[in-house]
C-alpha cells in the first residue's frame, strides 16, 4: 500500500464536512484547512463560522480563510506544503489554474450528481424538482471549468418518493465523503484512468432564488409535489391566498380526474385542503403562515378557513420576494 497522502482540504458548508471526517479517520494525512470567511447570519447579523471551520478546529487541524485565492501570499503557502492532494468539497468558488498545478496528483472534487448532468450550484435540488429517480455523486478531477473536469469515480444513489432536498444532500454527503477515500487510494496505486466528460451531454443547475418558490398551480401534481420536496429547506415552496403569503412544507400529489381550474380549493376529506393542479389535485400537509408557524394543515384549519371554489392567488414572481 502506497504510504499516506497529504492533503489539503478545501469546503465551506455542511455537505463538506462528512468529507472533512472521513478523511481524518483514513491513513491520509491533512496538513491544512481552507474555507470561506466568517459570513453575518441571523437577525442580528453577527458574523458565523462555516461548518467546515467549525468541524475543522474540533478536530485541531490549522484553517485559513482566504480572501484572495490568486494572493502569491496565499500559493505559496499552499506550494510549500507539499500537498499530494487538493479535497475540494462545495468550496463555493472556482480554484485558479496556479493553484490547481500545485498538489502533485491534483485536484479531486465531489460533485452531488453524475455528472456531467447538473453541473452548478444546486445539483441535488433541480434532481428532485425536475422528477429524476436516481442521482448519485461523482469524483473528478478539477480543472479551470464549472464542473467540467474528468471524471474518476461515480455512485448512484436512487431518489425516494419522500425525499426532500435536505434528506438527499445528507445521503450524498455521506456517500460521496467514502467514495473520495476510495479514490485517493486508487489514484496512489495507479488503478483509475479519467474519463472525459461528454460536454454535449451537460444539463446546468442553477443557484436557487427565493422567487423559485412560487408554485405554479398549473403544473401536474406531482411535478408540485416534486418541486415542494426540491426546494426543502432553502428557498422553500410557497402560495398566495389572498394576498397573504403561505409557505408550503409538504404535500401529497392525488391522481382523479379535473375537479375545477388550477389552483382552485376543491372538496375533499375533513381536515384536508385539496387543490386543483394542472393534472390531478395537491394535498397540502404542511403549511405556514406569514406570522405563524409550522404547523400539520389539520391544525391549521382550526384557525383559518379556505372556501372550496376560492383561488389561490397567481401572482408573477416578481411579487415572491415582496
Amino acid at each position: 500500500m502506497p504510504e499516506p497522502a497529504d492533503i489539503i482540504f478545501l469546503g465551506t458548508p455542511e455537505f463538506a464536512v462528512p468529507a472533512l471526517n472521513a478523511l481524518h479517520r483514513s491513513r491520509h494525512r491533512i496538513k491544512l484547512v481552507v474555507t470561506q470567511p466568517d459570513r453575518p447570519k441571523g437577525r442580528g447579523r453577527k458574523l458565523e463560522a462555516p461548518p467546515v471551520r467549525k468541524a475543522a478546529e474540533a478536530l485541531s487541524y490549522p484553517v485559513i480563510q482566504p480572501t484572495a485565492l490568486k494572493a502569491e501570499a496565499f500559493l505559496a503557502m499552499i506550494a510549500e506544503l507539499k500537498p499530494d492532494f487538493l479535497c475540494v468539497v462545495a468550496y463555493g468558488r472556482l480554484l485558479p489554474e496556479k493553484l490547481l498545478q500545485i498538489p502533485r496528483l491534483g485536484a479531486l472534487n465531489i460533485h452531488p450528481s453524475l455528472l456531467p448532468k447538473y453541473r452548478g450550484p444546486a445539483p441535488i435540488q433541480w434532481a428532485i424538482i425536475n422528477g429524476e429517480s436516481a442521482t448519485g455523486v461523482t469524483i473528478m478531477r478539477l480543472d479551470a471549468g464549472m464542473d467540467s473536469g474528468d471524471i474518476l469515480l461515480t455512485e448512484k444513489e436512487p431518489i425516494h418518493p419522500q425525499d426532500t432536498a435536505a434528506t438527499l444532500h445528507d445521503r450524498l454527503a455521506g456517500c460521496g465523503a467514502e467514495l473520495l477515500i476510495t479514490t485517493m487510494d486508487q489514484v496512489m496505486d495507479g488503478r483509475l484512468k479519467p474519463v472525459p466528460q461528454d460536454h454535449s451531454q451537460a444539463t446546468l443547475a442553477p443557484m436557487l432564488k427565493k422567487s423559485d418558490g412560487l408554485i405554479d398551480w398549473n403544473l401536474p401534481a406531482q411535478r408540485i409535489d416534486s418541486l415542494v420536496r426540491g426546494l426543502s429547506p432553502w428557498p422553500g415552496a410557497f402560495t398566495f391566498f389572498q394576498g397573504a403569503r403561505l409557505k408550503i412544507f409538504s404535500v401529497r400529489a392525488i391522481n382523479m380526474a379535473p375537479a375545477a381550474a388550477p389552483g382552485t380549493i376543491i372538496a375533499g376529506f375533513q381536515d384536508e385542503l385539496r387543490v386543483a393542479a394542472g393534472a390531478g389535485a395537491v394535498s397540502i400537509l404542511e403549511i405556514q403562515s406569514a406570522s405563524g408557524r409550522r404547523l400539520p394543515i389539520d391544525q391549521f384549519l382550526r384557525g383559518f378557513t379556505f372556501p372550496t371554489g376560492a383561488r389561490f392567488d397567481a401572482l408573477p414572481p416578481a411579487h415572491a420576494d415582496e
